[in-house]
């Protein structure tokens, strides 16, 4: 049995050279792209992409109108609670003036034996006040 010997240089190099060669053959084999495919095929990436990008928008328009409808209830809402509580504090203003009206009406109906008697009821109230310190 004769020993294995590696194959030398010039058999390397036309090993080689038939590899590339039938790779080259492959190759050539396919058909050639048609320029029109190439050309729907752009075209069609193009649509899909301004598709895409159409899509984004509207979703993000969506998003800033929801934002903004949201922030408009929630002013709306502050004012309300705002015109609330104003309604609420000239209510309560009203009332006091209304009845501070009516005890000056009361006082001056008063006769001086009404007065004398208010005037001695503050007078006993502050020396019972002042009897438990």
């Amino acid at each position: 049995m004769p020993a294995f010997t590696p194959p030398g240089f010039q058999q390397r190099q036309e090993a080689a050279a038939r590899a590339k060669s039938a790779l080259l053959a492959i190759y050539r084999a396919k058909p050639r792209v048609d320029e029109a495919v190439t050309a729907e095929r752009i075209a069609r990436r193009a649509a899909r992409e301004a598709a895409a990008e159409e899509k984004k928008a509207a979703v993000r328009r969506a998003k800033e109108e929801a934002v903004e409808a949201k922030l408009r209830e929630e002013r709306e809402a502050a004012a309300a609670v705002e015109a609330a509580a104003k309604a609420q504090m000239e209510a309560a203003a009203q009332a006091r003036a209304a009845a501070a009206d009516e005890k000056r009406a009361q006082r001056k109906q008063w006769t001086e034996e009404d007065r004398k008697t208010a005037r001695d009821a503050r007078y006993a109230a502050r020396k019972m006040r002042a009897g438990r310190r």
